[in-house]
This record gives C-alpha cells, sequence and structure tokens, in this order.
C-alpha cells in the first residue's frame, strides 16, 4: 500500500478511457513502419504523440483531455518521454475487448519511469502493463506551420477518396506533383516516371468528393511519394467508412498538411458525449496531422 501510495503521489498523470480501440486506430494511422519510435508530450490539455522521419515527415496524433473520463495532471511543465510505437500499440490491444467497453488507466511515470497500464472496469481480473520508456531524442524540426497568403490554400476531400488517388499515383513511380488553382477551381495529382498519371479534382463537378476549397492563385509543389503515402497508407477502417472529410493545406514554403479525424467512440456503446441523434461531440474526435516538406523549393514569387 506504501508503494503504490508512493506513486500515486509521484505521478504527473493518471488518466482513464473507455475507448481503446479508438486510440489504436488513431495511432496505428501514423505508424508507417514496423520499428518507430514516438515521443509523448503530456500536458494539461491532454496528450500529443509525435512521430517522424528524416526530418521530411512528421505527424502528430492529438488526444485532448476531454477524450478521458479521467485526468489527473499534476506536473509542471510538460513532460516527454520516448516510447516504442509499436510497442505501445501492441499493448493497447491487449486490453481492447471486442463488443465490450473497457476502461484503461495509464499513468506516468512509475518508480523506473516507466509507462503504466491497468484494467480498472472488472472486479474479477485485473490486466497489468508496463511500457519502459527511452529518453527522447530531440525533434530534428517542429515547424511552425504558417499560412502562404491572406487566402488559405486548402481543400477538404473524402478521406476514401484521397487515399484511394494516392494509392493509384504508386505506379508512375515518381514524386507527386500537387496543385492547385482558382480557375476553374481545382486539385491536381499529378505523376510522372514510368509512365504519367493525373487525377483531378474539379470542385463545381465533384462536390460529393471534393467537399471544400480555398485558393485565389495558382500553385504547385512536389512532393516525395514514399512521404505523402504514409498519410493516408493506415487511415483506420473506421476513417474510410464514416468517410469524414481529410483536408489538405499549402502553407508557406509548400509545407503541406493533412488533417484527418479519427471517432474515438463506440457507436454500439451509449456514451454522454454522443446524442440521440448518433452526434459525436467534437470532444470524441482524436486529432491527426501529418507535415510534409516539399521535394524541391519552387521559385515561385506568389509563394513568397
Amino acid at each position: 500500500m506504501s508503494s503504490a501510495a508512493a506513486v500515486d503521489t509521484e505521478a504527473d498523470l493518471v488518466c482513464e478511457l473507455d475507448s481503446v480501440r479508438g486510440i489504436v486506430d488513431a495511432l496505428c494511422s501514423v505508424r508507417w513502419k514496423r520499428f518507430q519510435d514516438a515521443l509523448v508530450e503530456l500536458s494539461e490539455h491532454g496528450i500529443v504523440i509525435i512521430v517522424e522521419e528524416t526530418g521530411c515527415l512528421q505527424a502528430k496524433v492529438y488526444l485532448q483531455r476531454e477524450l478521458f473520463i479521467k485526468y489527473d495532471y499534476a506536473a509542471t511543465g510538460r513532460p516527454r518521454f520516448g516510447v516504442s510505437l509499436g510497442l505501445f500499440i501492441d499493448c493497447l490491444n491487449t486490453f481492447s475487448v471486442h463488443g465490450r467497453s473497457n476502461v484503461l488507466e495509464l499513468r506516468y511515470p512509475g518508480p523506473d519511469m516507466q509507462l503504466m497500464l491497468r484494467s480498472v472496469d472488472s472486479p474479477d481480473a485485473c490486466i497489468y502493463a508496463e511500457i519502459r520508456t527511452i529518453i527522447p531524442e530531440t525533434i530534428s524540426w517542429d515547424y511552425n506551420f504558417e499560412p502562404a497568403g491572406s487566402t488559405p490554400l486548402s481543400f477538404t476531400v473524402k478521406s476514401a477518396a484521397l487515399k484511394e488517388a494516392i494509392d493509384d499515383l504508386e505506379w508512375p513511380g515518381s514524386s507527386i506533383q500537387i496543385s492547385l488553382q482558382p480557375a476553374p477551381p481545382s486539385v491536381i495529382f499529378r505523376g510522372e516516371g514510368h509512365g504519367d498519371l493525373q487525377i483531378d479534382f474539379n470542385y463545381y463537378a465533384n462536390t460529393d468528393l471534393l467537399i471544400a476549397f480555398s485558393c485565389d492563385r495558382q500553385v504547385s509543389h512536389r512532393y516525395k511519394y514514399k512521404f505523402l503515402r504514409a498519410t493516408t497508407s493506415n487511415i483506420p477502417a473506421s476513417v474510410l467508412k464514416d468517410n469524414r472529410g481529410s483536408k489538405a493545406t499549402i502553407g508557406r514554403g509548400g509545407m503541406l498538411k493533412i488533417q484527418h479525424l479519427v471517432s474515438v467512440a463506440k457507436p454500439s456503446v451509449p456514451h454522454p458525449h454522443i446524442d440521440s441523434a448518433g452526434y459525436q461531440q467534437p470532444s470524441r474526435i482524436a486529432y491527426i496531422e501529418f507535415f510534409v516538406k516539399p521535394e524541391v523549393e519552387e521559385s515561385n514569387a506568389d509563394d513568397d
């Protein structure tokens, strides 16, 4: 009892969540290779998980404190620790029971700076796990995304359509050029390599796919295909089924930001954050952001 009390006193964060599957879906969406470390940042506002590759691709999963049924934060500042993303996902899957709402407690740090997980909703049995954390590496770049001008250069497309388009663009075997043009309002994906492939989303012709569009000038940037593909390759099946919109924004210098929304509520389980019509409040959504640097900085005076 004394050791448990000591852990309670020293813990920076003790939180509980009732939708482990939703968190697993969110984390899987940013896992683009087998062995991958993640940086976990804690704050009074929630938890952010950050992964990156070679300074050209970065992804963030935002788990706001409203996602948790309990969120006791006692740290000063924003503690950070590193963890194996694959190990974290596998561990969470152990606590995910299909067809029932299970409650998981997360606690950090443990006596040896580990992340501790424990099931708390069963009077008969308790699953317990510890994940060894690592000293976090410095994030090589934490880009302060800035708009490219007074009018946002952005578009929102159905998630399934965006994934299908990027999957199809693997065939040319080249980097991918993304172009936005105001007249006629459209988004163009083009790959030129072993062959040429161009996919057009015309705003007025495909409003069921291209949901929103904002552009006041023509802009074009190229992105390495493997980084672009990572932004959609592991979109959860639940997101494709709901077919929400994924938003893409081109910022200053050609930085591409792609945002997805992942539900963390189980539709079969009543929850106070879901109304009688089945509408999920924003507090039951995990936000995913990808940042992709352009392959070549184009000298476009309009984009400076």
